[in-house]
């Protein structure tokens, strides 16, 4: 444990936001949206992780109980200008993911796929049962343009919450209500393009599970994982990137997720993580890989394969 007051300082690394910004003509975007939230979009087809935007702060987290925030969920749609989606795909069912989902689902008219929990969370805000996909590991489900097949992982340690979602969850309701549920590597194939790529929500593992397969570019969780040994991380890197044969791995969930998206991002504090310790790790991995290692820009339109 390498745990001191503060956080790190984002400027230091600003040479890491370096994911080229999408092009006209390009076949697929990527949009980072903090924590593990990404929007997929070709044009005609879209979907989304997460889609987690009311992001309460951490004081009334535990001060009480949270529902989602309609009005900063309305207004990032906006902003993004999104107004369907094929799916929403939580990658876990922990508040920093999934609160949210329900909602996003149905201002878009998306089904909401992931686990028995994810599902719980849906039927908790309403959702009919046709708009609910629950996945099984390994076999891949068509949404629109995309193809994707969710992968059983494991939470990064520690996972404060561990256990499923057994029964609907209706907010207003404690964090302690989103229990992790199923952990997904998500792997999406994008027909038209045949762009593949990895999400990796959560910086936790199974190792061999992602054996076989393959994808040009990781989004690579990394919460948690400055609070691990080397070793582990090394081990990280191996089942994730190595395994699937990435070019490119682009940094997620390191951002401080108590923090609304009309500020500007800030690590989380070095209490909850440490940054600073995971790139020194996977820098010098990427570099003796011949992979780029770079972290996204939120709100911007990305292409991680150009």
């Amino acid at each position: 444990m390498r745990l001191r007051p503060g956080r790190p300082d984002i400027a230091r690394h600003s040479h890491r936001f370096n994911v080229p910004v999408i092009e006209s003509g390009a076949p697929l975007a990527v949009t980072w949206l903090g924590v593990s939230t990404l929007l997929l979009d070709d044009g005609s087809s879209a979907l989304m992780t997460d889609g987690y935007f009311s992001r309460p702060s951490l004081a009334r987290l535990a001060l009480g109980k949270v529902s989602p925030s309609a009005a900063r969920v309305d207004g990032c749609l906006a902003r993004l200008k999104v107004t369907r989606l094929e799916a929403v795909i939580p990658v876990h069912t922990h508040i920093d993911h999934v609160l949210d989902s329900a909602l996003v689902a149905d201002r878009t008219g998306a089904r909401l796929v992931g686990g028995e929990s994810a599902a719980n969370v849906g039927r908790g805000y309403g959702l009919a049962e046709e708009r609910l996909v629950v996945a099984a590991s390994g076999e891949p489900i068509s949404l629109g343009a995309f193809e994707i097949t969710l992968v059983k992982s494991r939470h990064s340690a520690p996972d404060r919450f561990p256990g499923e979602i057994t029964a609907p969850v209706i907010p207003p309701v404690k964090a302690s209500a989103y229990r992790c549920g199923e952990a997904w590597s998500m792997l999406v194939h994008h027909r038209p393009s045949g762009r593949r790529l990895l999400i990796q929500g959560s910086a936790g593992f199974v190792k061999g599970a992602l054996a076989g397969q393959r994808a040009d570019v990781v989004y690579l969780g990394v919460g948690q994982l400055g609070l691990q040994a080397e070793p582990y991380l090394v081990d990280y890197w191996h089942e994730t990137v190595r395994t699937v044969g990435a070019r490119r791995v682009v940094l997620i969930h390191w951002d401080d997720f108590f923090r609304s998206l009309s500020k500007p991002l800030r690590a989380l504090p070095y209490a909850g993580d440490d940054l600073d310790f995971s790139l020194n790790v996977l820098s010098k991995l990427a570099t003796q890989d011949g992979i780029a290692l770079d972290m996204p820009t939120v709100w911007r339109r990305e292409d991680p394969w150009a």
